[in-house]
């Protein structure tokens, strides 16, 4: 693992650590995409570098691809532990320890992906290149499948510890 790998990763964990605290917190329901743009930009950047400087070609990509359909399903599974409720009029959402621990699930299954992949000469350490992409991946399919659920809730159905289906 080289040094740039290693900061990759570390950078990677640290995000993760944020998303989870920000996770397990009640906070209202925001459109605001902007920290996903943020590590999509940082990740693309990461990713396109890496690529770049080992000349890989098509196998990375079809490994990246392949990646990131497994940062979508994790955000998809977290979408569905997520705690959907309506106070003074907006929606607010809180995540629990499943979703804390699907995320941390989540990183294990795209390093262990990478280890997989990593066999082959020309992608190795992949996954370390695009952890935070892979993050912001997962966050962003999470945050659409939440919104789309809070956009569905009767504000007259809806308690202040939240919907009974739950």
């Amino acid at each position: 693992m080289s040094s740039q790998s290693l900061l990759y990763l570390v950078i990677g964990v640290a995000v993760l650590g944020l998303l989870i605290y920000r996770q397990l917190r009640a906070r209202p329901v925001r459109g605001n995409q902007r920290i996903v743009l943020i590590l999509v930009i940082i990740g693309l950047v990461e990713a396109v570098q890496y690529i770049q400087k080992l000349h890989a070609g098509s196998a990375a990509v079809i490994a990246l691809v392949g990646s990131l359909v497994l940062a979508a399903l994790f955000g998809a599974a977290r979408a569905a532990t997520v705690k959907i409720w309506m106070q003074d009029g907006q929606a607010w959402v809180k995540g629990n320890l499943l979703t804390a621990a699907l995320w941390v699930v989540a990183l294990g299954a795209h390093l262990g992906y990478d280890y997989l992949i990593g066999q082959h000469k020309d992608i190795g350490d992949l996954g370390d290149a695009t952890v935070l992409l892979y993050l912001a991946i997962s966050l962003a399919v999470q945050r659409v499948i939440v919104t789309a659920r809070a956009d569905r809730l009767n504000p007259a159905q809806v308690g202040p510890m939240g919907p009974s289906s739950f």
